[in-house]
């Protein structure tokens, strides 16, 4: 029996699996690794950590597995998209990478606006000018940083930096390099328009690939380091989110899913290209060859979480130390006992700017309709609540496309809570279904292993073969129209705030 290895390269850690040819997970693994914030809108991670953490969970996984090396057929790898990897002529890297949540280049993405207008943009890229997004950030080094962007040879995404490291080859894949703001995602390649307009060199960017073809194999060093073999492939792999679409089966038209992890998002599968009005959802390439997804949701979801954790419940964090319990389980006992709506109280999720549905770099999170009643309990449910509501806006954008989601699939750290469950049916107002699957990502890489070695014939088939639906959880009617209501506060709250805000991020 062959197998296969897929990696996801996470913001908090990279997790790897392995699964044989039944689709069955026979081993995992995981590490973490930092996030460096040198400055309010900043976000870094040093690229030589992750490729400690990808190299230390496939030995793990290869290892717990007991698989002889000669059957481990393929590598499909994973990873957290918009990120700049920058090597030099010794292919060595420059600095740390500028991720997908920093929001330092609001200048670049609006001097891109001055190059081409926003018609051309959504024209090839499918997206308006980013902050977020690679262009912006490789423009913001330009201008910054000269010196380091004059020693660039090589542009790379995070999972691609990986895949050098363990192949030599420079290549990417359509799903990932659409999140660059660089691809004419239409046609599935490199703009020479947009490379044009921003002055960028094509001899920068790695060859482009559809997600389940190969692009390597093991160098002889890695596969010795890893316990394989020269004979094991790496296939182009997918962004994160579209890999967890293959992870949750939503690989035909109509079908959807969300995912809370880091950041949150509302995916749907298209079978054709389709132009997005405003760029309010984004749209990309998919992990399915020749097909393309939507995707939209706040940057600040369990990263919300995590830092309510971090700086404002240390005693919880003892406690469940105390009770050897998980500290999510005790933040859900705690949000379940606070009602609907958190009694008035509105948490925005936007502590690194926003994405979508609202495109605006400079705003930030607020608590609003605090009261001496809100204790610890109800900031906790509020985050969570803000957070949905963030979502269910991306759902209506989806609606107003025509996309009418009955059944939302959900995966990633969130997809595991019950009551976060409950929020998504009441404002989604469709059934939220679990997957017997949970691995998301990195399970979606594997597949895509499996279809480039030709151990599976199709990304589909092998996804309706093996994906399957294990819990479902409908709108309560009640919760829904309480939440209606809040929504509808939380979206004008939004408005209210918007030029404070952008005046908050002008003064020095």
């Amino acid at each position: 029996m062959k197998y296969l290895i897929g990696v996801d390269l996470g913001t908090s850690a990279t997790k790897t699996i392995m699964i044989n040819e039944k689709g069955e997970v026979v081993a995992s693994a995981s590490s973490a690794y930092p996030l460096y914030e040198p400055a309010n809108g900043w976000a870094e991670q040093d690229p030589h950590d992750w490729r400690r953490a990808v190299m230390e969970t496939i030995r793990e996984t290869v290892k717990k597995s007991g698989v002889a090396a000669e059957d481990v057929a393929g590598i499909g790898l994973s990873g957290q998209m918009h990120g700049l990897v920058m090597l030099d002529e010794k292919n060595e890297v420059i600095a740390r990478s500028i991720i997908w949540c920093d929001a330092r280049a609001g200048k670049q993405a609006d001097e891109m606006l001055k190059r081409m207008p926003v018609e051309k943009w959504m024209e090839i890229t499918n997206n308006p000018p980013l902050t977020g997004w690679t262009a912006a950030k490789l423009m913001w080094v330009r201008e910054e940083q000269p010196e380091l962007y004059a020693r660039c040879r090589h542009v790379l995404l995070p999972k691609d930096y990986v895949r050098y490291e363990l192949t030599g080859v420079f290549a990417t894949d359509v799903s990932d390099a659409s999140g660059m703001q660089l691809l004419d995602v239409k046609n599935r390649c490199w703009s020479d328009e947009v490379l044009k307009r921003l002055k960028l060199d094509r001899s920068l960017l790695p060859d482009v690939y559809e997600s389940p073809q190969l692009t390597g194999y093991l160098l002889p060093d890695v596969a010795r380091e890893l316990g394989l073999t020269t004979k094991t492939a790496v296939v182009a792999g997918g962004s994160d989110n579209a890999c967890a679409a293959l992870g949750t089966g939503v690989v035909h038209e109509g079908q959807a899913f969300t995912t809370i992890g880091t950041s949150a998002v509302v995916y749907s599968h298209l079978d054709h290209y389709t132009q997005i009005p405003g760029g309010g959802l984004h749209m990309c390439c998919c992990a399915v060859p020749g097909c393309w997804h939507t995707m939209g949701g706040p940057q600040s979801a369990g990263l919300s979480v995590e830092w309510f954790k971090n700086e404002f419940c240390k005693d919880l964090t003892k406690r469940a130390e105390s009770e050897k319990r998980g500290f999510y389980e005790l933040m859900n006992e705690l949000a379940e006992q606070v009602p609907a709506g958190s009694d008035k109280l509105i948490y925005l999720p936007f502590l690194m700017g926003e994405r979508t549905p609202h495109m605006e770099p400079s705003y930030r999170g607020a608590f609003l309709g605090l009261n001496t009643v809100h204790t610890q309990a109800h900031m906790l449910r509020a985050i969570m609540e803000g957070i949905v509501y963030c979502l269910a806006d991306c759902n209506q954008m989806l609606k107003a496309q025509g996309v009418n989601v009955r059944v939302m699939r959900v995966c990633g750290g969130g997809s595991k809570s019950l009551l976060w469950r409950k929020m998504m049916a009441a404002l989604f107002g469709c059934e939220v279904r679990t997957m017997e699957q949970e691995e998301g990502p990195a399970y979606g890489g594997a597949i895509l292993a499996g279809v480039g070695t030709g151990i599976f014939a199709t990304v589909q088939d092998a996804c309706d073969t093996f994906i399957k639906e294990k819990g479902s959880t409908a709108p309560d009617e009640r919760e829904s129209e309480t939440y209606r209501e809040y929504h509808k506060i939380y979206n004008q709250m939004y408005e209210s705030l918007k030029e404070a805000f952008l005046a908050l991020s002008k003064v020095l």
